[in-house]
């Protein structure tokens, strides 16, 4: 996987102010002597939301995340619904506004997401040093840093989109792949460290920019941490270990087939997934960047004659994965992408058209990673076992009531048992 692009930079502008969370000034509407014995004689109304900021006020405890559906457990005989992930590495608004637009795609079509926040989008610029990376000198980010104007509307997009339930990962910090101190070369401890400082970053992101009149992020992240994934999909070896003792729930760094996720090393191990790549005998792990290499090489600016079809055979191919699932198996379906403008912007559009096409399917969720690993938390063990069992694209034989019924299939009409005709 590539690096994701760098934070488009610009001018400082005003701090968001939103009433849910902070108080907004505003001037006094009665004056003199009545109203003050008015408002003393008044109990003070109860506020809508209990602020408790955290450390400089960077982020605050505001109580239950809103918007997150009660997870419930199957019951005997019933079909599973068809989960749809969609997540995005390296969140941040820039110029492009992606994070906002794709908020708003989301709420259209009765979605939630998962963003994948890399920490130094909240660390500016001139504080570069703050930021040691395992194995680099203090200061290096193979992705840059951020600016005021970038942290600002980043902090104003993660804000909206965690009241939206939305869900807030981690991305890391420097994005660094391949050799010469790459993630996949880091240690358990250099994991460790780096969670710790991508997680530092957002604590304190109102020191480190001077905005400390902003509104705070509306959640205690080391709570909202529960799982991320790794840059280049590397090091996901270590990374697992350190995830594990740090006390995340899941990890999406690997590569994997279309069927149900167990967990492997106490986390739900739940990858990016390969689906038919329409023209291709191969098939294609579902993410942005894998569709480009096959289809412009390392360019992000192939051909523009093809962009149109490029686009069309990573929206066709993950409908297609969708369809194999939703009349199949029922496996969750997990795609992962970029705010990025690869070849004319054609696999947003892409992804767009698939989330306007799949997430108001009857028996569709399209959910974030926290409220899969919820619903896999809250089910029967043996339940789950019998649908791991199942192949890609396979659908049980005797239907869903009888294979997760727990009792005997029906024998089948014309063979000894069976019901007896009606004349």
């Amino acid at each position: 996987m590539a690096a994701t692009h760098r934070i488009a930079t610009g001018s400082v502008i005003a701090a968001v102010c939103v009433a849910s969370l902070a108080g907004c000034g505003t001037g006094g509407d009665g004056t003199g002597e009545q109203a003050r014995d008015q408002r003393k004689a008044e109990p003070a109304p109860a506020p809508k939301n209990v602020v408790r900021l955290i450390g400089d006020g960077s982020t605050a405890y505001t109580g239950a995340q809103p918007h997150l559906p009660r997870p419930e457990r199957l019951k005997p005989g019933e079909k599973p619904p068809q989960f749809v992930i969609f997540s995005w590495d390296g969140a941040g608004e820039d110029g492009q506004k992606l994070f906002s637009h794709f908020r708003k795609v989301a709420k259209e079509n009765n979605a939630t997401m998962t963003y994948f926040l890399s920490g130094v989008y909240l660390l500016p610029e001139e504080k570069r040093d703050l930021y040691h990376p395992p194995q680099h000198s203090p200061g290096r980010s193979d992705i840059g840093f951020n600016d005021r104007q970038g942290i600002a509307d980043t902090v104003k997009q993660l804000r909206l989109a965690w009241l939206e339930g939305n869900e807030i990962g981690t991305h890391f910090n420097g994005h660094f792949c391949g050799s010469g101190g790459g993630v996949g070369e880091w240690s358990v401890a250099d994991w460790k460290d780096e969670i710790s400082q991508a997680k530092q970053f957002v604590r304190t992101w109102k020191t480190n920019t001077g905005m400390r009149n902003s509104a705070p992020l509306p959640f205690d992240y080391d709570k909202e941490l529960i799982g991320a994934r790794t840059p280049c999909l590397e090091g996901q070896k270590n990374f697992v270990k350190a995830a594990r003792d740090l006390g995340f729930r899941y990890d999406t760094s690997g590569v994997g087939n279309q069927v149900w996720p167990k967990k492997k090393h106490g986390l739900w191990d739940l990858p990016l997934q390969l689906v038919p790549f329409p023209g291709h005998s191969f098939e294609q792990l579902t993410m942005d960047y894998n569709f480009m290499v096959n289809q412009s090489g390392t360019t992000t600016q192939g051909d523009p004659a093809k962009h149109e079809l490029w686009g069309d055979q990573m929206r066709d191919g993950l409908l297609q994965g969708f369809e194999r699932a939703y009349e199949g198996n029922r496996a969750p379906l997990i795609i992962g992408n970029h705010f990025e403008s690869w070849n004319g912007g054609t696999y947003m559009r892409a992804v767009e058209e698939v989330v306007e096409t799949v997430c108001n399917k009857s028996d569709v969720r399209c959910v974030s990673f926290r409220q899969l690993v919820d619903w896999l938390d809250a089910q029967d063990p043996a339940t789950l076992r019998k649908l791991r069992a199942l192949k890609v694209g396979q659908a049980p034989k005797q239907g869903w009531k009888a294979y997760l019924s727990g009792e005997p299939a029906p024998a089948p009409k014309g063979v000894p048992g069976a019901p007896a005709a009606r004349r």
